[in-house]
């Protein structure tokens, strides 16, 4: 791959950078993939949907890979990933951000699927190649993949108001006795 795209991929030097030691324990799972998994394949996998000499300079497909990543092991929105982003120094720390840095905006993730993943197999071969290595270093235990699919089933399971009400209601009281 091109230098341009290599060199957006080093850590941005910090005078904060010391404060993920203090914050982000050793044992913590983001920093072990972060340390241990060389998620450099991306770059070979996305190299061909890439302009390397026209435009500004894109996020790195890397840190925009990890986002999805995130997105796909704590089962969240891509607005809420990025805003977690924002506060959660585990998540700024796999996403090579310095403390201090400022986030990318939620549509990133979007036009990044809709761009340079238009192959959905891609992001699964992404996913499975990033857990095959997790799953070599000891990382996860489990060899189970599940990708988010929170719009097809909130479309097939559609409750109506009423039903969610009485859903939340009957909660509400078996709470309460």
């Amino acid at each position: 791959m091109s230098s341009l795209l290599q060199k957006q991929e080093s850590f941005t030097l910090s005078s904060y950078t010391d404060l993920y030691d203090l914050v982000v324990p050793e044992d913590n799972l983001l920093r072990q993939m972060n340390e241990l998994v060389d998620f450099s394949f991306i770059l070979d996998e996305l190299k061909e949907k890439y302009c390397l000499d026209n435009g500004r300079n894109a996020v790195s497909p890397i840190r925009m890979f990890k986002y999805l990543l995130l997105k796909t092991i704590f089962d969240i929105s891509d607005v809420d990933v990025v805003e977690r982003s924002k506060y959660d120094m585990s998540f700024k720390y796999f996403l090579n951000y310095a403390p201090e840095d400022k986030v990318i905006h939620p549509s990133s993730l979007t036009k990044f699927r809709r761009t340079r993943l238009v192959d959905m197999d891609l992001l699964d071969m992404l996913i499975h190649k990033s857990v095959e290595i997790a799953l070599e270093h000891g990382l996860i235990e489990s060899k189970t993949i599940i990708v988010d699919a929170t719009h097809s089933a909130s479309r097939y399971c559609a409750k109506t108001a009423k039903e969610f009400l009485q859903e939340k209601s009957k909660q509400l009281r078996k709470t309460i006795y």
